[in-house]
């Protein structure tokens, strides 16, 4: 089997694997936010409401990565040379969007109950419904971290901690109920702020990886391990290796510094074994471009950035 079959059968299976993890998770999600929905309006819980909204909106957030899973597939043609794999990393930022618009709502309604100092009942169901909300967002929140890390999905991962906030969500609105349940009803409003702030910190957190990958950030460390792996290769005496993401995928570019007197045919032949130890040491790296130079021209990297160093 040639290599570009291995890889797009590989891919093929990450996308399955992908697109079930979604279905999966908008199906729990939608089951949980509309149960704790119901109980939010029948206890009048604010936090509760907050949190059945933004556990709702999750199920928004999967159909727009897998929209963008779907786009991604679409094949390079003369507009679109490299193809459309970067739609997952705007997916991403559409579930960026959601996180944040979610903070903005909870913080609006923990505002509006604490200057109303409207009441809640039937505390026990509330507490319930916000047990419901940690138990399914955590499990949900699992099961898409562990296929994202699999399958190397920035946007997956990046819903995975959309779900992982949703129960923090969660546990501040039980938090906030139990504090009702002791005598403090300003416990709830309270708690939606609380709820608001981890919102606000996971948006940050989440918009800055993807905006990361979409800016082609790499760590440096993989683009150490291709030179490395390149100037294992006979007769490259000097590598530096530059990257750039394509959706979950990484193009790899190695320039080679080779002795003055080796043919072109040469040097072709020691490309493609540079592309194969590079494909062999780094499993995210879907393609590499090689290009020989004299060794004296090849302008050696620097070394990794003082933030890395640290």
């Amino acid at each position: 089997m040639s290599c570009n079959t291995a890889d797009s059968a590989r891919d093929r299976e990450h996308r399955r694997q992908a697109n079930r993890a979604l279905a999966v998770s908008a199906a729990g999600l939608a089951l949980a936010g509309g149960l704790e929905l119901m109980l939010a309006l029948f206890t009048g819980s604010v936090a509760l409401l907050g949190d059945a909204l933004h556990n709702l909106s999750d199920v928004s957030t999967s159909l727009a990565v897998f929209a963008g899973l779907k786009v991604s597939q679409g094949r390079p043609n003369r507009h679109f040379p490299y193809g459309l794999e970067r739609a997952e990393d705007i997916a991403g930022l559409g579930v960026a969007l959601v996180i944040w618009s979610s903070a903005i709502f909870a913080g609006y309604q923990s505002y509006g109950k604490l200057v109303s100092h409207a009441g809640t009942s039937h505390v026990l169901a509330g507490m319930a419904g916000a047990a419901l909300g940690i138990l399914g967002n955590q499990l949900v929140a699992r099961y898409k971290a562990v296929v994202g890390r699999r399958i190397n999905s920035v946007t997956l991962l990046a819903d995975a901690k959309h779900s992982w906030l949703d129960a923090v969500s969660s546990g501040g609105a039980l938090l906030g109920l139990v504090l009702v349940a002791l005598g403090y009803p300003l416990g709830d409003p309270v708690a939606g702020f609380a709820v608001t702030l981890f919102i606000v910190h996971v948006g940050y957190e989440v918009t800055k990886d993807v905006l990361e990958h979409l800016l082609d950030g790499v760590d440096p460390s993989r683009l150490e391990v291709a030179e490395q792996a390149a100037k294992s290769i006979d007769g490259v005496q000097v590598a530096v290796a530059r990257g750039r993401w394509m959706g979950r995928s990484l193009v790899m570019e190695i320039e080679g510094g080779l002795a003055d007197d080796v043919s072109v045919r040469d040097a072709e032949e020691i490309g493609h074994s540079v592309k194969h130890a590079v494909l062999a040491q780094l499993d995210e790296v879907r393609d590499v471009h090689w290009s020989a130079r004299p060794h004296r021209l090849v302008e050696v990297s620097p070394g990794p950035s003082p933030e890395a160093a640290a």
